[in-house]
Protein backbone atom coordinates (compact mmCIF):
# COMPACT_ATOMS: atom_id res chain seq x y z
CA UNK A 1 0.00 0.00 0.00
CA UNK A 2 1.04 3.65 -0.76
CA UNK A 3 0.40 6.76 1.41
CA UNK A 4 -0.59 9.91 -0.25
CA UNK A 5 -2.85 12.56 1.51
CA UNK A 6 -6.01 13.97 0.18
CA UNK A 7 -7.83 17.64 1.95
CA UNK A 8 -10.68 19.51 1.34
CA UNK A 9 -9.98 21.47 3.92
CA UNK A 10 -12.57 22.39 6.35
CA UNK A 11 -11.67 25.16 8.79
CA UNK A 12 -13.40 26.87 11.36
CA UNK A 13 -14.92 29.69 9.84
CA UNK A 14 -13.61 32.63 12.12
CA UNK A 15 -9.42 31.63 11.29
CA UNK A 16 -7.96 33.68 8.95
CA UNK A 17 -7.24 32.87 5.65
CA UNK A 18 -3.73 33.89 5.12
CA UNK A 19 -3.54 31.26 7.96
CA UNK A 20 -5.30 28.38 6.36
CA UNK A 21 -3.40 28.57 3.32
CA UNK A 22 -0.06 28.74 4.67
CA UNK A 23 -1.16 25.57 6.91
CA UNK A 24 -2.49 23.67 3.99
CA UNK A 25 0.71 24.63 2.26
CA UNK A 26 2.82 23.25 5.03
CA UNK A 27 1.13 19.73 5.17
CA UNK A 28 1.93 19.33 1.20
CA UNK A 29 5.57 20.02 2.25
CA UNK A 30 5.28 17.50 6.15
CA UNK A 31 3.96 14.85 2.92
CA UNK A 32 6.53 15.68 0.79
CA UNK A 33 9.64 15.34 3.27
CA UNK A 34 7.73 12.17 4.74
CA UNK A 35 7.84 10.22 1.29
CA UNK A 36 3.89 10.38 0.80
CA UNK A 37 3.79 9.49 -3.05
CA UNK A 38 0.76 12.01 -3.29
CA UNK A 39 -1.21 14.58 -2.74
CA UNK A 40 -4.75 16.12 -3.83
CA UNK A 41 -6.41 19.30 -2.47
CA UNK A 42 -9.98 20.21 -3.16
CA UNK A 43 -11.74 23.75 -4.67
CA UNK A 44 -14.67 25.19 -3.47
CA UNK A 45 -15.47 28.51 -4.71
CA UNK A 46 -17.89 29.97 -2.17
CA UNK A 47 -17.45 28.63 0.88
CA UNK A 48 -15.64 30.43 4.38
CA UNK A 49 -14.42 27.35 5.39
CA UNK A 50 -13.03 25.95 2.48
CA UNK A 51 -10.39 28.36 1.49
CA UNK A 52 -8.77 27.05 -1.46
CA UNK A 53 -10.53 28.50 -4.28
CA UNK A 54 -8.30 26.93 -7.47
CA UNK A 55 -6.30 23.78 -6.80
CA UNK A 56 -4.49 24.33 -9.45
CA UNK A 57 -3.48 28.01 -8.57
CA UNK A 58 -2.50 26.56 -4.99
CA UNK A 59 -0.49 23.53 -6.41
CA UNK A 60 1.27 26.00 -8.85
CA UNK A 61 2.08 27.90 -5.25
CA UNK A 62 3.99 24.41 -3.95
CA UNK A 63 5.78 22.96 -6.88
CA UNK A 64 9.09 25.04 -6.62
CA UNK A 65 8.93 23.93 -2.53
CA UNK A 66 7.92 19.64 -2.77
CA UNK A 67 10.44 17.50 -4.71
CA UNK A 68 9.10 14.07 -5.33
CA UNK A 69 5.16 14.03 -4.01
CA UNK A 70 2.83 14.36 -7.12
CA UNK A 71 0.46 16.84 -6.28
CA UNK A 72 -3.13 16.94 -7.99
CA UNK A 73 -6.21 18.49 -8.54
CA UNK A 74 -9.54 17.01 -5.79
CA UNK A 75 -10.92 18.27 -7.63
CA UNK A 76 -11.41 20.95 -10.76
CA UNK A 77 -15.14 21.28 -10.81
CA UNK A 78 -15.05 21.80 -14.33
CA UNK A 79 -18.74 22.84 -14.87
CA UNK A 80 -17.44 26.23 -12.87
CA UNK A 81 -14.70 26.93 -15.75
CA UNK A 82 -14.79 27.12 -19.56
CA UNK A 83 -13.26 24.26 -20.56
CA UNK A 84 -10.56 26.04 -22.95
CA UNK A 85 -9.40 27.99 -19.54
CA UNK A 86 -9.11 24.33 -17.95
CA UNK A 87 -7.01 23.15 -20.37
CA UNK A 88 -4.88 25.70 -21.06
CA UNK A 89 -4.22 25.95 -17.42
CA UNK A 90 -3.67 22.39 -16.59
CA UNK A 91 -1.19 22.19 -19.81
CA UNK A 92 0.83 25.09 -18.13
CA UNK A 93 0.57 23.74 -14.28
CA UNK A 94 2.00 19.50 -15.70
CA UNK A 95 4.82 21.72 -17.73
CA UNK A 96 5.77 23.29 -14.05
CA UNK A 97 5.07 20.08 -12.81
CA UNK A 98 7.30 17.89 -15.22
CA UNK A 99 5.15 14.88 -14.86
CA UNK A 100 4.45 15.16 -11.02
CA UNK A 101 0.50 16.37 -11.69
CA UNK A 102 -2.18 14.75 -11.54
CA UNK A 103 -5.70 16.16 -12.96
CA UNK A 104 -8.84 15.20 -10.61
CA UNK A 105 -12.26 16.02 -11.97
CA UNK A 106 -15.80 16.00 -10.67
CA UNK A 107 -19.15 17.84 -11.38
CA UNK A 108 -18.59 19.64 -8.20
CA UNK A 109 -20.47 18.96 -4.85
CA UNK A 110 -20.78 22.44 -3.62
CA UNK A 111 -24.81 24.09 -4.52
CA UNK A 112 -23.60 27.30 -3.38
CA UNK A 113 -20.70 27.28 -6.34
CA UNK A 114 -23.12 26.36 -8.91
CA UNK A 115 -25.92 28.80 -7.92
CA UNK A 116 -22.92 31.36 -8.01
CA UNK A 117 -22.23 30.29 -11.33
CA UNK A 118 -25.43 30.04 -12.53
CA UNK A 119 -25.58 25.90 -12.80
CA UNK A 120 -27.58 25.41 -10.58
CA UNK A 121 -30.45 24.23 -12.26
CA UNK A 122 -28.58 23.29 -15.05
CA UNK A 123 -27.44 19.48 -15.19
CA UNK A 124 -24.18 19.36 -14.14
CA UNK A 125 -23.10 16.22 -14.78
CA UNK A 126 -24.18 16.62 -18.47
CA UNK A 127 -21.58 19.60 -18.16
CA UNK A 128 -19.19 17.96 -16.82
CA UNK A 129 -18.75 15.27 -19.69
CA UNK A 130 -19.49 17.83 -22.38
CA UNK A 131 -16.00 19.90 -20.67
CA UNK A 132 -14.08 17.03 -19.99
CA UNK A 133 -14.60 15.82 -23.47
CA UNK A 134 -13.42 19.57 -25.03
CA UNK A 135 -10.69 19.45 -22.89
CA UNK A 136 -9.05 16.12 -24.33
CA UNK A 137 -10.39 16.93 -28.19
CA UNK A 138 -8.18 20.58 -27.53
CA UNK A 139 -5.38 18.35 -26.21
CA UNK A 140 -5.33 15.79 -29.05
CA UNK A 141 -6.61 18.09 -31.95
CA UNK A 142 -5.11 21.45 -33.47
CA UNK A 143 -6.46 25.09 -34.09
CA UNK A 144 -8.69 26.07 -35.08
CA UNK A 145 -10.93 23.34 -32.62
CA UNK A 146 -14.10 23.92 -33.80
CA UNK A 147 -16.37 22.18 -30.99
CA UNK A 148 -19.76 22.55 -30.35
CA UNK A 149 -21.58 21.37 -27.55
CA UNK A 150 -24.72 22.22 -25.77
CA UNK A 151 -23.03 24.14 -23.08
CA UNK A 152 -19.84 25.33 -24.82
CA UNK A 153 -18.50 26.26 -28.60
CA UNK A 154 -15.15 26.31 -28.98
CA UNK A 155 -12.87 27.75 -32.12
CA UNK A 156 -10.04 30.37 -33.00
CA UNK A 157 -11.21 29.91 -36.94
CA UNK A 158 -12.18 33.85 -36.75
CA UNK A 159 -8.37 34.83 -35.39
CA UNK A 160 -6.13 32.33 -36.01
CA UNK A 161 -3.11 33.51 -36.67
CA UNK A 162 -1.02 30.26 -37.73
CA UNK A 163 2.83 31.33 -38.51
CA UNK A 164 2.29 33.15 -35.15
CA UNK A 165 0.67 30.84 -32.85
CA UNK A 166 -2.21 33.11 -32.16
CA UNK A 167 -5.43 31.20 -31.55
CA UNK A 168 -3.28 28.29 -30.26
CA UNK A 169 -3.88 26.18 -27.18
CA UNK A 170 -0.79 24.57 -24.90
CA UNK A 171 -0.63 20.63 -25.22
CA UNK A 172 0.31 19.45 -21.37
CA UNK A 173 3.59 17.73 -20.53
CA UNK A 174 2.54 14.47 -20.17
CA UNK A 175 1.28 13.24 -23.60
CA UNK A 176 -1.64 12.22 -24.12
CA UNK A 177 -2.25 14.30 -20.87
CA UNK A 178 -1.85 13.81 -17.22
CA UNK A 179 -3.47 11.16 -15.84
CA UNK A 180 -7.44 11.53 -14.88
CA UNK A 181 -8.88 10.82 -11.12
CA UNK A 182 -12.50 10.72 -10.37
CA UNK A 183 -13.90 11.08 -6.93
CA UNK A 184 -16.90 8.85 -5.87
CA UNK A 185 -18.54 9.58 -3.08
CA UNK A 186 -22.45 7.77 -3.83
CA UNK A 187 -22.85 4.04 -2.90
CA UNK A 188 -22.71 2.17 -5.90
CA UNK A 189 -21.31 4.74 -7.98
CA UNK A 190 -22.23 4.72 -11.90
CA UNK A 191 -19.54 7.33 -12.32
CA UNK A 192 -16.91 4.82 -11.21
CA UNK A 193 -18.12 2.37 -13.66
CA UNK A 194 -17.86 4.97 -16.16
CA UNK A 195 -14.62 6.75 -15.26
CA UNK A 196 -13.12 3.18 -15.69
CA UNK A 197 -14.21 2.49 -19.05
CA UNK A 198 -12.17 5.63 -20.04
CA UNK A 199 -9.06 4.50 -18.43
CA UNK A 200 -9.53 6.98 -15.54
CA UNK A 201 -9.32 6.04 -11.50
CA UNK A 202 -11.21 6.32 -8.99
CA UNK A 203 -10.61 7.96 -5.64
CA UNK A 204 -13.00 7.04 -2.65
CA UNK A 205 -14.07 9.67 -0.15
CA UNK A 206 -13.51 9.24 3.26
CA UNK A 207 -16.84 10.11 4.53
CA UNK A 208 -18.45 7.10 3.20
CA UNK A 209 -18.85 4.70 5.56
CA UNK A 210 -16.36 1.27 4.53
CA UNK A 211 -19.98 -0.46 3.38
CA UNK A 212 -20.36 1.83 0.78
CA UNK A 213 -16.69 2.21 -0.37
CA UNK A 214 -16.80 -1.52 -0.68
CA UNK A 215 -19.51 -0.95 -3.74
CA UNK A 216 -16.88 1.13 -5.58
CA UNK A 217 -14.26 -1.81 -6.65
CA UNK A 218 -17.28 -3.82 -8.34
CA UNK A 219 -18.03 -1.36 -10.58
CA UNK A 220 -14.55 -0.18 -10.99
CA UNK A 221 -14.08 -3.92 -12.63
CA UNK A 222 -17.09 -3.92 -14.28
CA UNK A 223 -15.82 -0.63 -16.78
CA UNK A 224 -12.20 -2.04 -17.14
CA UNK A 225 -13.66 -5.16 -18.38
CA UNK A 226 -15.93 -3.20 -20.58
CA UNK A 227 -12.98 -1.71 -22.08
CA UNK A 228 -10.96 -4.75 -22.52
CA UNK A 229 -8.25 -4.17 -19.64
CA UNK A 230 -7.78 -6.07 -16.72
CA UNK A 231 -8.75 -4.07 -13.09
CA UNK A 232 -5.67 -3.22 -10.81
CA UNK A 233 -6.26 -2.64 -6.94
CA UNK A 234 -3.25 -0.71 -7.05
CA UNK A 235 -5.06 2.00 -9.26
CA UNK A 236 -7.79 2.19 -6.31
CA UNK A 237 -6.97 5.17 -3.88
CA UNK A 238 -9.00 5.43 -0.62
CA UNK A 239 -9.19 7.86 1.41
CA UNK A 240 -9.65 8.04 5.12
CA UNK A 241 -9.83 10.68 8.68
CA UNK A 242 -7.19 9.29 10.58
CA UNK A 243 -5.18 10.03 13.49
CA UNK A 244 -1.88 8.81 15.27
CA UNK A 245 -0.38 9.72 18.31
CA UNK A 246 1.83 7.65 20.73
CA UNK A 247 -0.57 8.63 23.85
CA UNK A 248 -4.07 6.47 23.49
CA UNK A 249 -5.96 9.33 25.36
CA UNK A 250 -4.63 12.53 23.34
CA UNK A 251 -5.53 10.41 20.66
CA UNK A 252 -9.28 10.20 21.66
CA UNK A 253 -9.82 13.32 22.37
CA UNK A 254 -8.14 14.90 19.67
CA UNK A 255 -10.11 12.56 17.52
CA UNK A 256 -13.06 12.56 19.30
CA UNK A 257 -14.30 15.65 21.31
CA UNK A 258 -16.83 17.34 20.02
CA UNK A 259 -14.73 20.77 19.81
CA UNK A 260 -11.82 19.19 18.09
CA UNK A 261 -11.65 19.46 14.16
CA UNK A 262 -12.55 15.72 13.37
CA UNK A 263 -15.88 16.74 14.90
CA UNK A 264 -16.10 20.11 13.34
CA UNK A 265 -15.27 18.42 10.15
CA UNK A 266 -18.13 16.25 10.01
CA UNK A 267 -20.71 18.54 11.56
CA UNK A 268 -19.82 20.88 8.29
CA UNK A 269 -20.36 17.64 5.76
CA UNK A 270 -23.27 16.11 6.92
CA UNK A 271 -24.85 19.23 7.37
CA UNK A 272 -24.48 20.19 4.03
CA UNK A 273 -25.43 16.48 2.73
CA UNK A 274 -28.71 16.88 4.40
CA UNK A 275 -29.26 20.66 3.24
CA UNK A 276 -28.32 18.77 -0.79
CA UNK A 277 -30.54 15.45 -0.02
CA UNK A 278 -27.09 13.55 -0.03
CA UNK A 279 -27.16 12.87 3.59
CA UNK A 280 -27.87 8.61 2.55
CA UNK A 281 -23.91 8.46 2.62
CA UNK A 282 -23.95 7.94 6.03
CA UNK A 283 -26.82 5.86 6.66
CA UNK A 284 -26.47 1.94 6.96
CA UNK A 285 -29.90 2.08 6.09
CA UNK A 286 -30.83 3.94 3.29
CA UNK A 287 -34.21 4.43 4.89
CA UNK A 288 -33.49 6.01 7.82
CA UNK A 289 -34.55 9.55 8.21
CA UNK A 290 -31.86 12.38 8.15
CA UNK A 291 -32.47 13.44 11.62
CA UNK A 292 -31.64 10.12 12.83
CA UNK A 293 -28.21 10.67 11.82
CA UNK A 294 -25.80 11.93 15.06
CA UNK A 295 -21.94 13.27 14.69
CA UNK A 296 -20.68 11.42 17.65
CA UNK A 297 -21.48 8.01 15.69
CA UNK A 298 -20.18 9.41 12.59
CA UNK A 299 -16.88 10.46 13.72
CA UNK A 300 -16.86 7.07 15.63
CA UNK A 301 -17.45 5.10 12.61
CA UNK A 302 -15.40 7.10 9.98
CA UNK A 303 -12.11 8.22 11.96
CA UNK A 304 -9.25 5.26 12.99
CA UNK A 305 -7.51 6.87 15.82
CA UNK A 306 -5.10 5.68 18.23
CA UNK A 307 -1.87 4.58 19.04
CA UNK A 308 0.46 3.36 15.75
CA UNK A 309 -0.22 0.02 16.60
CA UNK A 310 -4.10 0.20 16.93
CA UNK A 311 -4.71 2.64 13.73
CA UNK A 312 -2.19 -0.37 11.92
CA UNK A 313 -4.82 -3.19 13.06
CA UNK A 314 -8.18 -0.73 12.21
CA UNK A 315 -6.74 0.26 9.40
CA UNK A 316 -5.74 -3.83 7.98
CA UNK A 317 -9.17 -4.57 9.37
CA UNK A 318 -11.02 -1.24 7.25
CA UNK A 319 -8.66 -2.91 4.30
CA UNK A 320 -10.12 -6.84 4.45
CA UNK A 321 -13.87 -5.09 4.57
CA UNK A 322 -13.72 -3.06 1.19
CA UNK A 323 -11.14 -5.06 -0.27
CA UNK A 324 -7.80 -4.13 -1.69
CA UNK A 325 -6.39 -0.79 -2.85
CA UNK A 326 -3.36 0.80 -3.84
CA UNK A 327 -3.26 3.97 -2.05
CA UNK A 328 -4.68 5.14 1.09
CA UNK A 329 -5.23 8.78 1.37
CA UNK A 330 -4.55 10.56 4.75
CA UNK A 331 -7.31 12.93 4.96
CA UNK A 332 -6.35 16.29 5.96
CA UNK A 333 -8.20 18.09 8.72
CA UNK A 334 -7.81 21.39 10.28
CA UNK A 335 -4.80 21.36 12.53
CA UNK A 336 -6.04 22.49 15.77
CA UNK A 337 -3.18 21.52 17.49
CA UNK A 338 0.40 21.86 15.24
CA UNK A 339 2.49 19.81 16.83
CA UNK A 340 0.18 17.14 17.30
CA UNK A 341 -0.95 17.09 13.59
CA UNK A 342 2.15 17.10 12.03
CA UNK A 343 3.11 14.05 14.56
CA UNK A 344 0.41 12.55 13.36
CA UNK A 345 1.78 12.35 10.04
CA UNK A 346 4.85 11.14 10.52
CA UNK A 347 3.44 8.27 12.99
CA UNK A 348 1.59 7.34 9.64
CA UNK A 349 4.35 7.20 7.85
CA UNK A 350 7.07 5.78 9.91
CA UNK A 351 5.10 3.28 11.97
CA UNK A 352 1.87 2.82 11.37
CA UNK A 353 2.19 2.22 7.27
CA UNK A 354 5.26 -0.16 7.49
CA UNK A 355 3.34 -2.09 10.17
CA UNK A 356 0.28 -2.81 8.05
CA UNK A 357 2.49 -3.56 4.72
CA UNK A 358 4.71 -6.12 7.13
CA UNK A 359 1.83 -7.97 7.82
CA UNK A 360 -0.46 -7.43 4.72
CA UNK A 361 1.99 -9.62 2.01
CA UNK A 362 -0.37 -9.64 -0.76
CA UNK A 363 -1.46 -5.82 -0.63
CA UNK A 364 0.41 -3.84 -2.96
CA UNK A 365 4.17 -3.10 -2.13
CA UNK A 366 4.71 -0.08 -1.18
Amino acid sequence: MELGFFTMPIHPVSRSMTETLKEDRELALVADRLGFKEGYFGEHISDAAETISSSLIFIAWLLEETKQIKLGTGTINLPNHHPGKVAAEVAMVDHMAEGRFIMGISPGGLLSDAELMGNLDRDRTAMFLESINHILAIWEGEPPYNLEGEFWNISTERTLIQDLGQGFLPKPYQQPGPPIVVTAVAPFSKGVEAAAERGWAPISANFLLPKWVKTHWPRYAAGCETSGRKADSADWRVAKSIFVAEDMDVARKYATDPDGPYHQYYNSIVTKMKRSGRANLFKHDQEASDDSLDIDKIVEELVIWGTPEKVAEDLSAFQEEVGEFGTLLYAGHDWRDRDLAIRSMELMANEVLPSVNANSPSLVAS
